[in-house]
């Protein structure tokens, strides 16, 4: 039986995913006033923060409690309340987003319980939010604990509140320049939006004097307050469950309707957006939006010879892989595979709803890595390679360009500005692909000539 279990034990070699409570720590950031407390060791600390600085080129804070040999054994709590006091005293935030560990959670120190307690001990003068989610890293990905992390926040914040005309937005893990254009869209409708978690100051901001705690931008507590009395929600997500949805939490407390459609990062998945947007806002589409797309679509007929029937390998979160296969098939590209860390189990099941014609030609790999991505793709003759930093060794293996977007982006500078979503982030995709492609066609020309 052991022999047996040995035999079908599967390790994760350089996986495709990042760790649970990362997600949920880029959540946290997003809030203004809030700070990040990981309950588990400096080495998670350190982790999540050198990963973020290496994406965002920004300074990051996260706290933690510090677990040791001896806490390992008689628990966390003591490192939890000395850890809570020191953040409140030297940050004075006005929420602490706490997110477990591997450790704490095997261990099985009760998060919940040690915040009861602590507000109960120190009652004696206002504390700020202690929002607590469960993020194990041997349970999901760095996306399932972003989601998890919003849901977490939404349910500790939002009250009963008078009905109101803005709506809510749920992106999910797009770049500080894909959260400014949401802004600007908003902006553009005259619809108020609370967007959660808005970290585009947080992760992308200005040069400072001398160092600045760096936890007062973000979506502010009072708009996410009034989340419960909104219009409506949108949530860029077909794979987030029911458990892990701020959006579903909303509708199920205080019944806003939620709105759950692919990230827009195609014509098609963008229109079904702004009609909604437009509908909810009860205002026309602008013209500049308008316009935006036609540039857009004499884009498309202006490069379609050079990527009609390309093969591509994509890879990242799973919402970001679906938005994309949706985007390379209207531009003519195959999404040959489409592969995710992902443990969702969802992939296959949207891409069939949204790709039906083309879903014959896909393999799907989820909860993979890039070792059988790697193996897959080998099969496939792809002709380019669509996902974050951690797919350089396959491009190179492979010897086709590499276009880098999602996240970890840690090779390149401006990964804070990459725009993916609406008409403007499809533009600029669209530009860096049919570019890549005319690149490498000139550089394997013996004759090396410049008008292609």
């Amino acid at each position: 039986m052991e022999q047996q279990a040995s035999e079908n034990y599967r390790p994760t070699k350089n996986p495709c995913r990042l760790c649970t409570p990362f997600g949920a720590c880029v959540a946290f950031n997003g809030v203004a006033g809030c700070a990040p407390y990981i309950h588990g060791s400096q080495g998670c600390a350190t982790y999540i923060r050198r990963y973020l600085i290496g994406h965002f080129r920004e300074p990051v804070d996260i706290a933690c409690s510090s677990f040791g040999e001896s806490t390992t054994i008689f628990g966390g709590k003591e490192n939890f309340d000395t850890g809570i006091s020191n953040v409140i005293d030297g940050y004075a935030p006005k929420m602490v987003g706490i997110c477990s560990t591997c450790l704490s959670e095997t261990i099985g120190d009760d998060v919940s319980q040690f915040i009861y307690e602590y507000n109960k001990n120190n009652n004696t003068a206002p504390l700020p939010y202690l929002v607590n989610v469960s993020t194990p890293s041997y349970c999901g990905t760095h996306s399932d604990g972003f989601h998890k992390a919003n849901r977490a926040i939404v349910k500790t914040l939002a009250i009963e509140t008078m009905k109101h005309r803005g709506i809510n937005i749920f992106p999910g893990m797009l770049s500080p320049a894909d959260l400014r254009y949401l802004k600007e869209i908003m902006n553009d409708f005259c619809l108020p939006a609370m967007l959660l978690s808005d970290y585009s100051d947080s992760f992308d901001g200005q040069t400072w004097d001398k160092y600045e705690k760096n936890i007062e931008f973000g979506t502010e507590i009072k708009d996410i307050e009034k989340a419960g009395g909104a219009k409506a929600s949108i949530e860029f997500s077909t794979t987030v469950d029911d458990e892990s949805s701020a959006a579903g939490y909303l509708t199920e407390t205080f019944d806003v309707p939620a709105h759950t459609m692919p990230m827009p990062l195609s014509v098609t998945s963008t229109d079904k957006f702004f009609e909604l947007v437009s509908s909810l806002s009860e205002n026309p589409i602008p013209q500049k939006h308008l316009s935006e797309r036609g540039r857009l679509i004499d884009a498309y007929v202006d490069g379609h010879k050079y990527v009609f029937e390309k093969r591509a390998v994509i890879y990242g979160d799973e919402d970001m892989v679906i938005g994309l296969a949706c985007f390379l098939a209207e531009i003519g590209i195959i999404p040959a595979l489409c592969a995710t860390g992902g443990q969702g189990g969802k992939l296959q099941e949207s891409l069939e709803k949204l790709l039906p014609e083309m879903i014959s030609q896909i393999t799907v790999q989820e909860d993979t890595d890039f070792i059988d991505i790697n193996d897959c793709a080998r099969s496939l003759e792809p002709d380019i390679i669509i996902g974050n930093s951690n797919g350089y060794k396959l491009k190179r293996q492979l010897d086709i360009p590499l276009v880098r977007i999602g996240l970890p982006i840690h090779d390149r500078i401006g990964a804070s500005r990459i725009l993916h979503v609406g008409y403007r982030g499809a533009q600029q995709l669209y530009d860096r692909i049919v570019n890549a492609f005319i690149e490498i066609q000139q550089e394997d020309s013996p004759v090396g000539y410049t008008h292609i």
